[in-house]
């Protein structure tokens, strides 16, 4: 008679870097893992900042490798503050640090074929696509778990586009505000 082991809960797994993107893609994780009463797993995948090739040819840089792991352990603790206002998600699971670039850290740790890996899809010119590599992308080509790649919110594009206004000082058009909120503008 053989002895049947209890299969392991399933996992909904969040790339986590601090970034607008990966805390929206962290709160849809949690939701998905509320929904599917799956265990939630946000993942910070952290290297030396040379890259984990230079930092072995570096005496100093093993010195600075537990530096660089608890900065990124306190990036992680950050990112689940500004989610869910404390270091606890509420939900069953463990957050985890994993050294390596972030597309292969995060695929390598959704090993399961019950996982569900979701990352954030932010968008992305020509000139940044070509310069950094997207992790979404990594992650979508090479998981063999289903992958939710979470399109950044929509009030970034605005915000930007604010931003750039006010660093360029041109005033704010207040015109819009009134066409959808029916206000007076500040000027008038």
């Amino acid at each position: 008679m053989s002895e049947s082991r209890p299969s392991p809960a399933p996992r909904v797994l969040a790339g986590v870097s601090g970034s607008p993107g990966s805390l929206t893609a962290l709160a849809r994780a949690a939701d998905e893992a509320r929904r599917r009463g799956a265990e939630l797993w946000p993942v910070l995948a952290w290297e030396p900042p040379a890259g984990d090739l230079a930092a072995r040819r570096s005496p100093v840089a093993s010195v600075m490798a537990c530096e660089w792991e608890q900065l990124a352990g306190e990036r992680l603790l950050g990112a689940l503050r500004t989610v869910f206002g404390g270091p606890g998600t509420g939900l069953p699971g463990r957050a985890l640090l994993v050294r390596g670039a972030p597309g292969p850290a995060l695929v390598r740790t959704a090993d399961r074929d019950d996982d569900v890996l979701v990352v954030g899809a932010g968008a992305r010119g020509r000139l940044r696509r070509a310069l950094w590599p997207s992790v979404g992308r990594y992650c979508l080509a090479h998981a063999g778990c289903p992958v939710l790649a979470v399109p950044p919110s929509p009030l970034r594009a605005a915000l930007a586009a604010l931003h750039r206004r006010n660093a360029l000082g041109l005033r704010l058009d207040t015109r819009l505000l009134v066409q959808e909120r029916g206000t007076v503008r500040p000027d008038a």
